[in-house]
């Protein structure tokens, strides 16, 4: 997650952990770009996959 948002230049503000999360803080005006970056990075806008 992190390498993903520093290869767009992203700042993480603040990062919370939990057993079962990560959670981070970035500027609002960088939302969009993150969340593309982050679906990208694993493999969220593939088409699933039947049968597995």
């Amino acid at each position: 997650m992190f390498e993903a948002l520093a290869k767009e230049s992203i700042n993480i503000q603040m990062i919370s952990t939990s057993e079962i999360k990560v959670s981070v803080v970035i500027e609002e005006k960088y939302l969009e770009l993150a969340v593309r970056a982050l679906h990208t990075a694993f493999e969220l806008d593939a088409p699933a996959r039947q049968g597995e």
